[in-house]
């Protein structure tokens, strides 16, 4: 490891050091980074390069991963594309050997990408990104009680000098009334449609208000826009008050979420694995997230885009700029102005070639944070595509009950930030009742129908589907928006709520840690919910730097727990002092926490004492998380607009609907940063019912990497998506 990034490289000495297992052992909840980073004006010159050369020679080092932004990969890239340069000068120099030259001949290099801003083109996200949406959404929700009560109007400035891409997610998070972002400047006139909009907020009633400006804000003519001149354009035109919270480094600080840990996991596992496979004619790499996926680019072709897109914004070429960000930025952008208006567009008379639909939404299963934003979201797109939407409270039993209620736009305000589910909702499934729901549908005249939820919701559609030849009532459209924190539905790769449960069980596994520091070594086996489905209990030990996780999905004995004990006992001789053991609940019926407890304590002998935690509900509770909030607000948007189309082809001459196709009763699933909707009919073909879970899991292809992180000899095996590390006796590397 290299300390204090490239200054480190250029001074040597003490700034190298050769890393082992206890190195990085206990970090991974600690913000921040261990080794430094330091800006270092000597490398931008050739003379300073030259150094960091014969240093790296020197430790035998000649592959490296350079973790930063644009501007530390360029770097890396010069460096590498200078690096024969540079050795051929210090051997004439003498400084190193022909040998020496010999063997360096050749500089590896790959980036990982860390970047609060998520501004490098070419991946999803950037290392650090989740984690500053959460300090930002934390600062705004605690705001949030302080303005409602005072009715005052709070402008946030947000980080974000060439990006906005913090601003816009913060502003549909938070349910922001302006937002103020580099690549989408405000017309001409902002000054009269920001205070005219206020103030039509106030007559309303309108308590609160919060306008999101990104740092390096401006106007159409590039002219900054700085949360001081907002503030003084509402008291100039408005004469309010209004409260100025700059957040700064906050958002760069404090612990990093379960989102930004598992995926900077699996970004260093593809960058060690790149480096050592690079040969002399392997270009630069950079390690993106794509689709979910972790991948390896080209470094200077995304590079080379990233830094278009300023050139773009620098020559005030705003609509270029925004393309570049990519589609996600876009839609996100487009999302942000039509949730923030103050109502629908003008409603006209219904006609052929448009007309207007009813559309019921209604909430089954157990509470999810995130199922309040989705369902604020498809109100308001429902509404803003022309249709009626009706609210159906308590699931199953409160639509028999007749408990229908038309909503519109206002009756959502607030709804995003909030926890549980205000409809109400319950795991009644309609297995026997079929014909009452009927009746109530026809009676309400509901044409269309969103059920959001969990394995429930997902049951509930699917039966409706299969009685369509036996209750005309349910050829309507169909769509699930997959709500649950065990994220154990077909169909989708995350459900709503499950971030926000992960990063519970996450902090409560780094309190855990915290409340042992200093005392006996001990062993804490902690139990996650999730039912059969391990992905609560692996993704979080991933989370958590945890010794072992135990699931459903891979069957263990008594032999496996006592393979891992003894591991346990290996690294507790080699100076670790805490040791984390996560277990899913319904894992093994046999082999409960107390049994593992027990076990572990025994197998031990003496080395260290065992101590069990069952979270429990806790995993439940608290605010969606921003990946939730954007996640459910992503979906209900997707899910209007693909209900509506679907709505528009099964219309009928006499007004009824007639869908009976397998395409019209669908999941709504999330597959990389895109919305993806499956037949129902299709996903029970890969549903293991009995155990409430799919038949195939992406996150299992995790399970490789989880052990290579916990266990000393671990090693990627053919299941692994990533290819097997090769042998690292002979090869050097180092991370910048």
């Amino acid at each position: 490891m290299i300390r204090e990034g490239y200054k480190g490289m250029v001074e040597g000495g003490e700034h190298f050091i050769k890393a082992k297992w206890s190195s990085v052992s206990s970090i991974i909840h600690v913000g921040g980074t261990i080794i430094g980073s330091a800006r270092c004006m000597e490398f931008m010159e050739r003379e300073g390069r030259r150094k960091a050369a014969y240093n790296l020679v020197q430790n035998g080092i000649n592959r490296l991963v350079v973790v930063g932004g644009d501007g530390s990969l360029t770097g890396a890239n010069l460096f590498r594309e200078e690096w024969k340069g540079l050795l051929n000068e210090l051997t004439v120099s003498g400084k190193i050997t022909v040998q020496q030259k010999e063997k360096f001949n050749d500089l590896h290099v790959v980036g990982v990408v860390g970047s609060i801003d998520n501004d490098f083109c070419g991946t999803d996200v950037t290392i650090g990104t989740d984690t500053a949406l959460q300090r930002i959404t934390e600062a705004i929700d605690s705001i949030a009680s302080t303005a409602y009560s005072h009715q005052r109007i709070f402008i946030m400035e947000v980080m974000g000098r060439h990006c906005g891409y913090l601003a816009i997610i913060s502003g549909i998070i938070s349910e922001a009334d302006y937002v103020f972002c580099p690549e989408s400047p405000p017309p001409e006139d902002w000054h009269e449609r920001l205070c005219e909009k206020l103030q039509k907020e106030r007559n309303t009633g309108q308590r609160l208000n919060i306008i999101i400006v990104a740092e390096g804000a401006n106007d159409v003519n590039g002219a900054p826009i700085t949360a001081e001149i907002v503030k003084k354009v509402i008291h100039d035109v408005l004469n309010w008050e209004s409260r100025i919270t700059v957040l700064g480094h906050v958002q760069r600080g404090g612990a990093p979420t379960a989102f930004d840990r598992i995926v900077a996991c699996r970004m260093g596992a593809e960058a060690t694995i790149a480096v050592l496979e690079s040969k002399s004619d392997t270009s630069p790499q950079v390690i993106v997230m794509v689709d979910n996926c972790i991948k390896r680019i080209p470094l200077m072709e995304a590079v080379k885009k990233t830094q278009a897109v300023n050139l773009a914004m620098k020559a005030r070429n705003w609509a270029t700029a925004i393309e570049l960000r990519g589609t996600a930025f876009q839609e996100n952008l487009k999302a942000l102005r039509m949730l923030s208006l103050l109502k629908p567009p003008k409603s006209t008379e219904p006609n052929r070639d448009d007309p207007h639909f009813k559309v019921g939404v209604m909430q089954i299963g157990s509470p999810a944070c995130g199922i309040n934003s989705a369902t604020r979201s498809l109100v308001r797109a429902t509404l803003y595509n022309g249709d009626e939407i009706y609210a159906i409270s308590k699931g199953l039993t409160g639509l028999m009950a007749g408990e229908v209620m038309k909503m519109n736009w206002r009756d959502v305000i607030g709804w995003c930030s909030q926890g549980g589910a205000f409809l109400g909702m319950n795991r009644i499934t309609p297995e026997g009742k079929f014909a009452e729901i009927a009746r109530r549908l026809r009676e309400f005249k509901i044409q269309a129908l969103v059920v959001i939820g969990g394995f429930e919701a997902y049951r509930t559609v699917l039966s409706f589907a299969m009685e369509r030849s036996t209750f005309p009532e349910f050829c309507i459209p169909m769509v699930v928006i997959p709500s649950t924190i065990s994220n154990n539905i077909p169909g989708t790769d995350y459900s709503v709520g499950s971030d926000t449960s992960l990063n519970e069980i996450t902090k409560s596994c780094d309190l855990i840690r915290n409340a042992a520091r200093g005392y006996k070594k001990r062993v804490f086996i902690i139990e996650t919910m999730g039912g059969s489905c391990g992905y609560l209990a692996t993704m979080a030990a991933m989370a958590s730097g945890a010794d072992s996780a135990y699931i459903f999905e891979e069957k263990f004995r008594v032999n496996d727990i006592q393979r891992d004990c003894h591991n346990m006992v290996a690294k507790m001789n080699e100076g670790i002092e805490r040791g984390l053991v996560l277990r899913c609940e319904c894992s093994n019926k046999n082999y409960t926490a107390n049994f593992m407890e027990r076990l572990y304590e025994e197998e031990g002998n003496g080395n260290f004492s065992c101590r069990t935690n069952i979270l429990g509900h806790m995993q439940q509770g608290g605010y969606p998380s921003p990946f939730d909030r954007c996640t459910a607000t992503k979906m209900g948007i997707s899910c209007a607009d693909f209900i509506r189309e679907e709505m528009k082809k099964c219309l009928q001459p006499d007004g009824t609907m007639l869908a009976t196709t397998k395409e019209s009763a669908c999941m709504l699933g999330i597959m990389g940063p895109k919305c993806k909707f499956t037949p129902v009919e299709d996903l029970s073909k890969e549903t293991d019912f009995h155990h409430r879970i799919p038949k195939t899991q992406w996150w299992m292809e995790l399970r490789p990497l989880l052990k290579v992180l916990s266990i000393h000899n671990s090693a990627y095996d053919k299941k692994c998506p990533a290819s097997p590390i090769p042998n690292p006796v002979d090869i050097n590397c180092s991370v910048n």
